[in-house]
């Protein structure tokens, strides 16, 4: 399932108050995540040194390019990190908390490029929660390019699934 999602990166007055109305229906299992001793800053750091590389459907290296997935599996490996590589596999993993309370290395999932799809189609790395608003990391399809920082805009708020806490 390939990553679908917009550039558009204008921050909302605050990511707080952002409830999910997206209901899903596609049935995946549960995912544990074993992260054990990683550092969630310098895992987000080392995500962020890949800003600018170019978005690739089904892609997952720095070289060839990143769809969301791909981009997420890529960090999360070169930490000894086991994770999904498709976004609807990480329907179930982690453990859910409240868009305020979103910290650095949540994982942040949304619908792909239609919010009634009823499956996650696209994800980020949460890089900061400042005064309620969200950023996230992730590789994006439109606008050419690729890895980028995005803020809950109102494409990202009407495909808002949920964040999920896995350190």
């Amino acid at each position: 399932i390939g990553c679908h999602s917009s550039r558009k990166t204008s921050q909302t007055s605050g990511s707080g108050s952002i409830k999910s109305t997206v209901k899903l229906t596609r049935k995946v299992p549960a995912v544990s995540i074993a992260t054990g001793n990683t550092d969630a800053n310098e895992l987000v750091t080392y995500a962020e040194s890949l800003a600018g590389t170019h978005y690739r459907y089904g892609g997952n290296s720095p070289k060839e390019g990143f769809d969301c997935s791909g981009f997420v599996w890529y960090v999360f490996r070169q930490f000894n990190v086991k994770v999904p590589r498709r976004s609807v596999d990480f329907a179930y993993a982690g453990r859910v908390v409240a868009i305020d309370e979103a910290k650095r290395g949540d994982l942040i999932l949304f619908t792909g490029s239609n919010p009634n799809s009823g499956e996650v189609g696209h994800l980020g790395i949460v890089v900061a929660n400042k005064n309620n608003h969200v950023s996230f990391i992730h590789s994006a399809s439109g606008g050419g390019k690729g890895v980028m920082v995005s803020g809950m805009s109102e494409y990202f708020i009407t495909r808002f699934v949920k964040v999920l806490r896995i350190f």
